[in-house]
């Protein structure tokens, strides 16, 4: 294994170098990292729902009624009345006929590109697409190509030079690194008119954006027939974990006789289930926090303009600050911990080379004195750090 520790120094070279940090107590605004308490503004809990009482209630009450485990695949023995009941109500939440739980996003990407997609098959892909859906392109054999990110123009010229067999486009909704949202409706128009399925990806839309956050294609109000195939996920404004595909009764019946990562792995634990039962209800019925958090959204980004702060274009409550070089971002980041604010860097090749940035996630749960503190720190930011 010797081998392998050039390629680890000129990461560390290059300041591409990732390390843990270790965290103590409940995900919430205010938390000991690495032993000191840090004000964070880079978690993905936009509602503020991971530490919410009456989830960890249900988490509790579904371990003393299921075990901690779920013991199986869900073809075996692990498929639990709390599995059932949520696929359920995220079928209805989304307006579906069905809903299928994944143990994570990413799971849930590669299962269903590679059990819908194989040789001879097509897929195309935004350049600025998580890596899950490109991995899951690569997986499944078909021709994977990629377009300029948003360009529905490119897309359509890509689309009419498609072979036999069959095409799928997939996109994130909300793209996780620049905050922006996908232009669903044209997508949606093209794949229509070109015979292309469509797949979006709306880990960051739902629960924040749309009526009672039912995500980007209910804002752009979009149902299964122009984009037949949804993936969301449960970490992130529902604050608790897994994911799950939405969809008719043919995709998920496909699903779950051919998707290698549903079929092969054990199911989330039905505690978890139950947690997120609730954590649904909350986020559909509370649109304050919704309010809440677009109030935030709209403050910062009016403020760190006046500031002349680098921001790129998003009104979701992802707000990137392009600093270019990893070495900057590295240099802000410390900076801000300096000051007591967390933000971690985000440098290629989660980013494209040339644009690592900061990563500010606004919460529900932050308060507009917590802004207020992560605007004053954000003031003393030396643009020419790193450089």
């Amino acid at each position: 294994m010797e081998a392998l520790y050039p390629e680890l120094e000129r990461r560390r070279a290059r300041h591409l170098y990732r390390t843990r940090r270790i965290a103590e107590g409940p995900q919430r605004p205010e938390m000991i990292v690495d032993g000191r308490t840090l004000l964070g503004f880079c978690s993905n809990d936009y509602l503020g729902l991971a530490s919410h009482p009456q989830v960890a209630d249900a988490l509790v009450q579904g371990v003393r009624i299921f075990g901690v485990g779920s013991g199986a695949a869900h073809l075996v023995n692990g498929h639990s009345a709390a599995h059932h009941a949520l696929e359920e109500e995220l079928a209805t939440f989304t307006g579906r006929p069905r809903a299928l739980l994944f143990s994570t996003g990413y799971m849930a990407n590669l299962g269903v590109i590679s059990a819908l997609l194989g040789r001879g098959d097509s897929i195309f892909e935004d350049r600025l697409n998580h890596a899950s859906l490109i991995d899951g392109g690569v997986l499944s054999r078909a021709r994977l190509r990629r377009f300029p990110h948003c360009d529905t123009e490119r897309l359509a010229s890509l689309l009419a030079d498609t072979g036999k067999g069959k095409t799928l486009v997939a996109v994130d909704g909300v793209f996780s690194m620049d905050g922006d949202i996908a232009p669903l409706g044209k997508l949606s128009e093209i794949c229509l008119r070109q015979g292309a399925w469509l797949m979006v990806d709306d880990a960051h839309g739902l629960g924040v954006l749309g009526e009672r956050g039912r995500g980007t294609l209910n804002q752009f109000q979009l149902g299964a027939d122009q984009v037949p195939i949804l993936m969301g996920t449960l970490g992130k404004a529902f604050g608790t974990f897994g994911a799950f595909v939405a969809g008719s009764e043919a995709l998920i019946e496909t699903l779950i006789q051919q998707a290698r990562s549903y079929i092969y792995t054990t199911a989330i634990p039905a505690a978890v289930a139950e947690a997120t039962r609730v954590a649904l209800r909350l986020a559909s019925e509370e649109s304050w926090r919704r309010e809440h958090l677009q109030a935030l959204i709209y403050s910062f980004r009016h403020e760190a303009k006046a500031m002349g702060l680098p921001l790129l274009d998003s009104l979701t409550p992802i707000q990137p600050l392009l600093a270019g070089t990893a070495e900057r971002a590295v240099a802000w980041s410390r900076e801000l911990e300096r000051q007591g604010i967390l933000v971690t860097a985000i440098r290629p090749p989660t980013v494209p080379e040339g644009s690592a940035r900061l990563r500010v996630t606004l919460s529900a749960a932050h308060t507009r004195q917590q802004l207020e503190r992560l605007l004053e720190a954000l003031s003393r930011l030396n643009p020419e750090a790193g450089s």
